[in-house]
């Protein structure tokens, strides 16, 4: 039997370190604390008694729901890893000897997050930080949409006819209304049918961070999430977006709140595009493609989300924590390019 000796662990710790671990620069800059006051409101609900288990912290539960958005894992798999990587439990700051919160835990802290809507407040306050540190919002600003699945319903057209008027069907009992999400919706995009919702975001030019977002089902068009997202701390006054966001009432709103209109020309039918159109778009394109280094960066470091929650509420939380952990993981990556 091979007996571990008592520096193992802090030479796998180091050989992590030369290899790359961006848990460990995620660690080194992050301000963990300047997220307490938010997340204590969590833990503000009055306890029965002394008795019971010590709540865990609430900086390590935000920590294992920041390690659950970067890499896409359901409760039951981040708690596993947790007690399985190395890189996981140093990023945490457990030991191989202290308790691991349980799946429940997680999804119960996560639950309390989305009950008192603190994702954004957590999302907004990590804002202020970088702006805080220098990295304000620069150069224009990027608007975009992308969707969100979640398992399909098999629903019949009666049942869908309901849900439509926000009623429930007389033949669900509690148990099937548990498992339906009355609140997704169909679109169709590229000939392509998808059911779930959309996280609109607004990424600013310079450093293509997430500023704002919104969550919506995915029937909503993106032109219609367009004015809350606008930011006007921006440096600059230039808003992009592509076609789909063009329309008489955006175009409005953009002259009325003194931004510069970058948004892509559309044709229709009986009037093409003129050819300087045609090269304005080119030419915009160029900027809005930093857009997709967001969603793409979301995709690559963690795959397509596929919410599994149930309700607005809960994946605007996952949805919330998901865009506030991408910015989280590219703020080193800035400060190394600074």
């Amino acid at each position: 039997m091979i007996q571990t000796g008592l520096f193992d662990l802090e030479f796998r710790c180091r050989e992590l370190e030369k290899n790359g671990d961006p848990l460990v620069k995620i660690n080194a800059v992050i301000p963990w604390e300047e997220f307490r006051p938010i997340l204590n409101q969590v833990r503000e609900k009055d306890r029965k008694g002394p008795a019971g288990r010590k709540p865990f912290d609430v900086i390590l539960m935000f920590k294992i729901l920041v390690l659950q958005s970067l890499y896409n894992v359901s409760d039951d798999s981040i708690e596993y890893q947790i007690r399985d990587r190395i890189s996981f439990m140093r990023f945490l700051g457990l030991n191989v000897n202290e308790t691991v919160p349980d799946a429940k835990t997680i999804w119960l802290f996560r639950e309390d997050l989305g009950k008192l809507k603190l994702a954004k407040k957590l999302f907004k306050r990590f804002d202020r930080i970088l702006q805080e540190q220098g990295f304000k919002a620069k150069k224009g600003q990027i608007i975009d949409a992308n969707i969100v699945n979640v398992p399909v319903q098999r629903n019949s057209r009666e049942q869908n006819k309901k849900l439509k008027n926000n009623e429930i069907p007389d033949e669900w009992n509690e148990n099937v209304t548990r498992q339906k999400d009355p609140d997704a919706k169909w679109m169709v995009k590229n000939k392509q049918r998808h059911y779930g919702y959309k996280n609109h975001i607004s990424v600013d030019v310079e450093h293509k961070l997430i500023r704002s977002y919104e969550v919506t089902d995915a029937s909503v068009h993106d032109s219609n999430v367009f004015e809350e997202l606008l930011d006007s701390n921006n440096t600059s006054k230039d808003v992009y977006a592509d076609a789909a966001y063009r329309s008489k009432k955006n175009s409005e709103a953009l002259q009325e709140k003194g931004f510069r209109d970058k948004v892509h020309r559309k044709g229709c039918r009986g009037r093409k595009l003129t050819r300087w159109e045609r090269q304005g778009n080119r030419t915009r394109s160029k900027t809005r493609a930093r857009v997709e280094h967001a969603f793409g960066i979301q995709s690559k470091i963690a795959g397509n989300l596929v919410s599994r929650s149930i309700g607005k509420i809960r994946t605007s939380t996952k949805i919330g924590l998901r865009n506030l952990a991408y910015n989280i993981f590219r703020w080193p990556k800035l400060l190394n390019a600074a």
